[in-house]
């Protein structure tokens, strides 16, 4: 990780901060808003990219198996598309019908 930072990180942080000490004088909104958006949005932007692809290595787990309970995937009245046995937004994959998960 130091090697990165050396290397990578380090030389950004500081044509970064050059480039804010070049402007001087007041600080205006403008600059003010041109600082936050490099030193804080972009970072935080990159650790949710970051986060969202750790999220999805893991999201590829085997499911789990299926249990009938009687309180959940109740149909009063069938969907009124398809079958009427899948909702509007059903995914094979995840979502279970009334009898199990799909083959």
């Amino acid at each position: 990780m130091s090697l990165v930072w050396e290397r990578y990180l380090r030389p950004c942080f500081n044509q970064i901060r050059r480039s804010l000490n070049l402007i001087g004088g007041k600080t205006t909104g403008s600059l003010v808003w041109k600082r936050v958006t490099f030193l804080v949005a972009t970072p935080a932007v990159a650790l949710c990219m970051i986060n969202a692809y750790n999220t999805k290595q893991d999201g590829e787990k085997a499911r789990e198996p299926f249990v009938k309970y009687e309180h959940l995937r109740r149909r009063n009245k069938r969907f009124p598309w398809g079958n009427g046995e899948r909702s509007l937004f059903h995914n094979s994959n995840k979502n279970a019908l009334t009898d199990g998960y799909e083959v």
